[in-house]
């Protein structure tokens, strides 16, 4: 009997439902998504989960007009490289804003959120998205 692989969404799910990554406890460098061997340290890097805190800074960014059909109801909508407070760059898309009022070192925080559905009868995918951290940012 051969195995088949689940696809990489589901493979990657405790990475979605957490905002999971690895450190290096040997140079203490930060990675996600999560690596099993350390690229400043190689073999004498020792590799550990951790979970993130979902705090950080919008490193840069932009607004996406023109989407793939899964996500064309949401257009437009911003995709950002968020710098965590322990140093590693996601990329995820930003909520709870609109796209004029976003800028580059804006504090957000993780949230849980609705990432697509397949289709109408499809899978619906869940995961994290980023959002402003306070409303200190309004009216800037």
């Amino acid at each position: 009997m051969s195995h088949i692989a689940p696809p990489a969404h589901w493979r990657r799910a405790k990475e979605r439902y957490r905002l999971l990554g690895s450190k290096c406890e040997s140079c203490g460098s930060t990675f996600f998504p999560p690596t099993k061997v350390c690229p400043k340290c190689r073999r004498k890097g020792k590799i550990v989960q951790t979970e993130f805190s979902g705090k950080g800074k919008i490193y840069s960014y932009t607004i996406i007009h023109s989407a793939p059909k899964m996500f064309e109801k949401y257009t437009p909508y911003i995709l950002a490289l968020v710098e965590l407070e322990e140093g590693p760059k996601v990329m995820s898309q930003i909520v709870d804003c609109k796209p004029e009022e976003v800028k580059i070192g804006l504090n957000v925080e993780v949230c849980f959120r609705k990432l697509f559905e397949q289709d109408e009868e499809g899978v619906i995918s869940y995961g994290f998205k980023f959002r402003p951290a306070d409303d200190s940012w309004k009216g800037l």
